[in-house]
């Protein structure tokens, strides 16, 4: 397949010229007709529209609604796209830029396979062929030239520095159900291939529960800037997410980044835990197309799973005491960064976060 000539992932807290978003509209992994998990969306959707334009992805039926509610916000854009479910960070396109011989760079599009995060036996759903879709149709409305990888790959399974260094989880990339047949370095050479990068940094697994996404790394690892990471973690050595925050830790601190630099790495504390209600479960429409939702399973709550927008982050909430310690971190390593707290509970129902519904797309 054609591979750019000369590529770069940026990284996320580079500026962005625009952000892109789904909408939830699925009554089996949405609960109430999506009303509740709706309006965390336009909370989300006017944070982010303080610092950057939005374009909300949504379909035909919901079109004409969804722009009334935002019609008096000309940094919002609603645009008509079918999508099966909202989770553009893993259906939308992977933006890089690519340098030519004059050294003028320009914004491209990488659209990786996608497979419902697992196919037909392990997949979230069992039909995604307009999701599999969604990549190449905003490259096309943004005029963007496409590449294609087979490599089965989400926006959400990596983390960048914009400088050659990727961390990402062998859960989630090594998985059978993901690029069987495929090796560490294959994976490598394909990540190398198509947005430049130089090394690579696997962590074993993703935060305890994540079965929807096999471990995706922006809830447990993430840049925060070169040689800055943060990471999901807790103290409680009961916690069966202790192991797996400790493993990634030792990980970490004997790695170094594609330009030798040591990490520095800051603890985000792990908020919760929380488990879905008896009550979250009796709105959802039962189907045998999408994962089943059952009452007392943990939910995956993670404040590394934030967005860096222009000057600002969109920081999730879930209550005191986490939300206040977390804030600490965060004003400490991004001193110049304003903080949007949005309540992200009805989103972690249908199995992301703030990080997993959102795309930036490099100015």
């Amino acid at each position: 397949m054609e591979a750019p000539t000369c590529a770069r992932l940026p990284a996320e807290w580079e500026h962005h010229s625009q952000t892109w978003i789904g909408w939830p509209e699925r009554p089996d992994n949405w609960r109430e007709g999506a009303k509740p998990v709706q309006n965390t969306f336009v909370k989300v959707i006017q944070a982010i529209s303080e610092f950057e334009p939005v374009n909300v992805v949504v379909s035909t039926k919901q079109w004409k609604q969804v722009g009334s509610f935002f019609s008096d916000n000309k940094r919002i854009r609603v645009v008509e796209l079918s999508t099966d479910d909202c989770w553009l960070r893993d259906t939308g396109p992977v933006f890089i830029k690519e340098r030519y011989r004059n050294l003028q760079s320009t914004i491209q599009g990488v659209d990786f396979t996608f497979n419902a995060w697992g196919g037909l036996i392990e997949g979230c759903y069992s039909n995604w062929e307009h999701d599999s879709l969604v990549a190449w149709k905003i490259l096309e409305l943004e005029r963007l030239k496409r590449y294609a990888s087979n490599l089965v790959l989400e926006g959400g399974a990596i983390s960048c520095d914009g400088e050659g260094t990727l961390i990402t989880t062998e859960e989630c990339l090594l998985n059978r159900n993901r690029n069987p047949g495929w090796t560490r370095y294959q994976i490598e050479e394909e990540l190398n291939k198509f947005l430049g990068i130089d090394k690579v940094v696997w962590l074993p697994l993703g935060i305890y529960g994540d079965y929807d996404t096999n471990g995706h790394v922006d809830n447990l690892c993430v840049f925060v800037e070169p040689g800055k990471v943060v990471l999901h973690w807790t103290d409680d050595q009961t916690d069966p997410q202790y192991q797996r925050s400790l493993e990634a830790l030792h990980i970490l601190e004997r790695s170094s980044d594609a330009k030798g630099r040591r990490f520095a790495v800051y603890k985000l504390p792990a908020p919760g835990p929380f488990y879905r209600d008896e009550h979250e479960v009796r709105g959802l429409v039962c189907s045998n197309t999408a994962v089943i939702r059952k009452a007392g399973e943990r939910l995956v709550a993670s404040y590394v799973n934030f967005y860096p927008v222009n000057d600002a982050i969109i920081m999730p909430s879930f209550g005191e005491p986490w939300d206040s310690k977390a804030e600490t971190v965060f004003e400490r390593i991004l001193p110049n960064k304003q903080i949007r707290k949005v309540p992200a509970r009805e989103i972690i129902l249908g199995g992301g976060g703030i990080h997993c519904i959102t795309q930036h797309q490099p100015e």
